[in-house]
């Protein structure tokens, strides 16, 4: 290998043709943060010579919100990039993180999050040369290749699936802009007051849709839209990416019916994989851990990555999470 040349490109026009699998760090996705507002692509792509061996697609997006008062910028990563097979991923990944860095500290960017790691300690080395620290989090995998959905169901789980059925709720795939517009509403209303959790603009959900990257699962009371998740492709999986439901409902019975048709689709589609991107910190009692379990997934203990910019603030946060 020669010496690794990194180039970040932040405009669609600039982009070299590359092959995506990941739609995590697609040329496709790119695009579609291009043009919605309050964020911004950068891909970091690595050359060897003149041929790429990796790209890493960063989010930088603009927070803000009157209640409770806050604005910032964050960049958020999902999963480490795409690499050539036969490169040395981590030292590639390492000169990807480095140049990527520098080019956030100039943009002031408050801080970074690295999820969705595809091993736990992958990049251990790299992250912590550059100043992030891990946060024990919890992810939750279920299969569907090995055994149907259906007998991994826990008693609870099918108990509120056959109530919600039974009450009139239907779940099916949004058509409509409508749909979607209304989708969004309700995970407005349902994350406004989380800051750790990020509502895109809706004009990103209308991308989605548009590019055929998605379905939107929705569940409907009486003709109304009381529930949805919305799920990605990427290489054969499924990953649920938001998951929402109005208030002063039985949201566990309501979100089983959703999830419940997302995971028989992905299941007839042939895929190998549910992924639950946000199940939270690996706290002893979480109540939607243990709703999302109810479905027979498996929990896999994992590693979030953070660095912030003030780097008083870096070294508490650091202190905190030690391990």
């Amino acid at each position: 290998m020669n010496e690794i040349n990194v180039v970040i490109v932040t405009k669609g026009k600039d982009l070299p043709p590359m092959g995506c699998k990941n739609f995590f760090h697609s040329e496709a996705l790119f695009r579609m943060i291009e043009n919605t507002p309050g964020q911004r692509p950068y891909m970091a792509i690595a050359y060897d010579g003149g041929k790429i061996v990796g790209h890493m697609l960063v989010m930088l997006r603009r927070r803000g919100s009157l209640i409770p008062p806050y604005l910032f910028t964050q960049a958020r990563v999902y999963g480490e990039g795409e690499y050539e097979e036969g490169c040395d991923k981590e030292e590639v990944f390492g000169q990807i993180l480095q140049h990527t860095m520098k080019k956030l500290r100039r943009d002031l960017c408050l801080y970074v999050e690295f999820s969705d790691l595809s091993v736990k300690m992958f990049g251990y080395g790299k992250f912590r040369e550059n100043g992030f620290f891990p946060v024990h989090w919890m992810e939750i995998h279920n299969s569907l290749h090995s055994l149907p959905p259906a007998k991994r169901l826990t008693y609870r789980t099918r108990k509120n699936i056959i109530k919600a059925r039974r009450a009139g709720l239907t779940t099916a795939i949004a058509q409509t802009e409508k749909e979607y517009n209304d989708f969004f509403r309700i995970i407005k209303n349902y994350l406004t007051f989380n800051i750790r959790m990020y509502i895109p603009d809706l004009r990103l959900f209308h991308e989605l849709k548009d590019n055929g990257s998605c379905k939107l699962f929705i569940t409907k009371y009486n003709g109304k839209i009381i529930s949805g998740c919305l799920c990605v492709y990427s290489d054969g999986n499924c990953y649920l990416w938001y998951l929402a439901s109005r208030h002063k409902i039985h949201r566990r019975r309501v979100n089983a019916l959703t999830v419940w048709g997302a995971m028989q689709d992905a299941y007839e589609d042939g895929y190998r994989h549910v992924y639950f991107m946000d199940v939270g910190l690996p706290f002893r009692k979480n109540r939607f851990r243990e709703f999302i379990l109810g479905f027979g997934g498996k929990p896999v203990g994992t590693y979030r990555w953070f660095r912030f910019s003030f780097k008083w603030l870096n070294n508490i946060l650091s202190w905190i999470y030690r391990e």
